[in-house]
């Protein structure tokens, strides 16, 4: 009998362990958020520049006919600047560009955040109060969304990029919409085995 009472406690926490580690490698991506904009057009909106003299972010430059994914960030954001080293993997990889929403931020602290680790963007919209992140459903920085080419959103991943949110959600994601574009993690000038 009190060996019951120690075993079980045990084999419960162990049960429980081990569900857990099997939902962290082969469970669904916690960040894979459902959203009612998944098959819909971007939100309507017009941002201006981060910087002076760049272009801004409308939902019109999002159905020019390229593929865009689209990362709502600021510098204030921790995790945000943890996934910035796969954006700047990501910056400059043919068949999609990557744009950036920079949220609720101060545009001095945002600019020398990415004169410090590098700008991944091809253009950068400042959503200074918040607005348009609302109306896309962004519930907290950072948060990333795959744009087809006519302005409909594909995929959405809430939180920091990981190397298997890119593998799992967003290469995926790019593959329906261009079906021979090389993986995204794959460095440039090689090809990926299909």
């Amino acid at each position: 009998m009190k060996r019951a009472i120690v075993v079980v406690p045990l084999l419960g926490v162990a049960a429980l362990l081990g569900l857990f580690a099997y939902s962290l490698v082969e469970g669904p991506l916690p960040n894979a958020l459902p959203s009612v904009l998944i098959g819909k057009p971007v939100p309507t909106f017009a941002l201006p520049p981060l910087e002076e003299g760049s272009a801004g972010l409308s939902n019109t430059d999002l159905a020019n006919g390229q593929v865009h994914i689209v990362n709502f960030w600021a510098s204030w954001c921790l995790p945000c600047q943890v996934e910035h080293p796969l954006l700047m993997t990501l910056s400059g990889r043919a068949g999609f560009s990557l744009v950036g929403i920079n949220y609720k931020d101060k545009t001095d602290a945002a600019l020398a955040q990415l004169g410090r680790l590098g700008n991944p963007f091809d253009r950068i919209g400042r959503d200074a109060d918040g607005r348009t992140a609302i109306d896309w459903g962004v519930s907290g920085v950072p948060e990333t969304f795959v744009v087809d080419g006519k302005g409909k959103i594909v995929a959405r991943l809430a939180g920091p990029l990981t190397e298997r949110d890119l593998k799992l959600t967003i290469e995926p994601a790019l593959r329906s919409i261009v079906p021979d574009i090389n993986g995204v993690l794959t460095p440039v000038g090689e090809t990926q085995p299909r």
